[in-house]
Formats: structure tokens, sequence, C-alpha cells
């Protein structure tokens, strides 16, 4: 009995070894950490801002990181679940599905221009005749897309607390496309994100299309502001050891004072601020009370 006791337990322990052996430890060359940001805007200009960061990153923590880039929110959460990825920038939404499934952790949040929060802005044309959110009672409404926080769970709560039930709604997939369809005259309002006017220069999402359209602030207007919202946090797997997961919160706050344009060109942060699973309560509480199911809209961006 002892004999075989003795074997048994030989055997676990070589089994355990040779398991070990195959998984080098996280954060080495022959296992990096997999660090993903997912695509707002052109992929190969954010990974170009992303390999100065991991360069940083490694230097600051001591561990090897392997950047990229996938198709989508929902590429980024899943990956959690398989452990092909360990750390990702995820939209807020994101951000939910990935705690909820995967009980992934936010370990920071961005800050931009001092704001740790933004909001939700409905626009609409100056020359339309709509001066309060009661004008909007059957009028054509536009949003980004199910999924977005500030492009439609925001705003779509605004309505339903102010009883405002718009005549048409439609989604434009992206905020630059929602204000052009305001600024065009094809919608009567619109959803976007807003930010606070930095130095007398617009931050909301109108400022993407300013280029394009010039008198953009002159023919769309703010028609009300939603209540504030978390900004997007960075993200990292819960099976990260707690003591990489310290470092690399410590470093992302060092290289962002280091690289301010290389944030720029990821999410336009300039600082992180530190996050609490509780701070994203009341969008939960949002999405619940709209009957959103967070995994369904995050499987359509596929």
């Amino acid at each position: 009995m002892f004999l075989r006791m003795a074997a048994s337990a030989s055997l676990v322990a070589l089994i355990s070894t040779v398991a070990h052996a195959e998984e080098p430890k996280l954060g080495t060359r022959k296992n990096p950490l997999k660090l993903v940001m997912v695509p707002s805007s052109d992929s190969t200009k954010i990974l170009s801002s992303m390999k100065p960061v991991a360069q940083c990153l490694e230097k600051e923590t001591g561990l090897t990181f392997d950047i990229s880039v996938p198709n989508s929110y929902i590429v980024a959460i899943e990956g959690m679940g398989s452990k092909k990825v360990d750390i990702a920038f995820l939209p807020t939404f994101g951000y939910l599905l990935a705690h909820e499934k995967f009980g992934a952790e936010a370990i920071l949040k961005a800050s931009r221009h001092g704001e740790t929060t933004y909001r939700a802005a409905i626009l609409t044309r100056t020359d339309r005749n709509i001066k309060s959110l009661n004008d909007l009672n059957g009028k054509k409404i536009a949003y980004v897309d199910p999924a977005s926080t500030s492009g439609y769970i925001l705003p779509k709560k605004l309505f339903m607390d102010s009883k405002i039930k718009p005549g048409q709604e439609v989604f434009q997939g992206k905020h630059d496309a929602v204000v052009t369809a305001v600024y065009q005259g094809q919608v009567d309002a619109g959803a976007v994100y807003y930010n606070a006017p930095v130095a007398g220069k617009i931050k909301d999402a109108r400022e993407r299309v300013k280029t394009q359209f010039p008198d953009i602030e002159d023919k769309v207007k703010i028609l009300t502001l939603t209540e504030d919202i978390p900004n997007d946090p960075i993200v990292i797997r819960k099976e990260v050891p707690a003591d990489s997961k310290t470092k690399v919160t410590k470093a992302f706050q060092t290289c962002v004072a280091k690289l301010p344009d290389a944030f720029a060109g990821i999410n336009n942060s300039d600082a992180f601020a530190a996050v609490k699973d509780s701070d994203y309560d009341g969008l939960r509480k949002t999405v619940k009370l709209l009957g959103i199911n967070v995994g369904v809209e995050l499987e359509k961006k596929k």
C-alpha cells in the first residue's frame, strides 16, 4: 500500500513538473503577456502607437509583452477566456461582458484632460425648431449602435426617463456618421459621446468631422447631456499573477506620462486613474433596465 501511494505521489509530481515545463512563466519571452487594443480607428496606426508603449512597459516591469490589434471587441473578450489575451483596452460596455463572463478585472481607467468620466450628448441642427427634449417626440433619431454606451444606452435611458417616444430610430455605426447625419439633415437628432471643451476647442464627437465640415459648431448644437459615464478601462485576465498585475498597473501610469503622443494614438488618454468594478454598477443597472443583452450585442461585432 505504501509503495502504491509513493508511486502515485511520484506520478503526480512528474505530471506537475512536465506541465510546468510545457507552460513557461507568464511574462517571459516564451510566454509573453498578450496585450491587445481593440480597433477604434485605423489598426495600423494603433499598432504603431502601441510599439513604444510595449517597450516602455517591458522596461518598467521586466516582463515581455506581445501586442496585437484584433478585429473586434468580442475577439479580445473571448481571448481572455481562452488565455489568448492577458491585457486589453476595452470600451466600457465590453468590460461588462469580460467581467461577467470571465471575471476579468479593471486595473485602471482612462483620464482625459483631468476627467475620468464622459457623457452622451444629443445633437440637433441649430436651424431646426427643436428647443428641448419634448420636441423630439415623433422625430427621427440616429444612434451609433446598440452596444455603444454614449451612442445608445445612456441616450435611450434619458428618453425613457423623459417619456420621449421617437418616431423613427436608426443606427449609423460610428459617432462621426451620426454627426454627419445630423449635419446633413438626414435625421432630426443624434446621440454621440461628449467630452468638455479644452482651451475653447470642442472635444465631443463633432470634432471628428470638423475638417470635413468647418462650420459644424454653427450648424449642429448640443441639445442636452446625459449623466456621467466612467471612462473606458484597461482590463486584465483574472488568472494573471498578482505581482504582475501590480507591476503592469504601475507601469501604465509611468508610461502614459513618458509617451503622451503614443497613448493619444491608442485611446486618447493622457493619464490613468484608479478604478473599482463598482464604478460601473450604474451602467449595469441601466443595461438591465433597458433589457439589453450584453453578450448578444457584442456577438454581433464579430
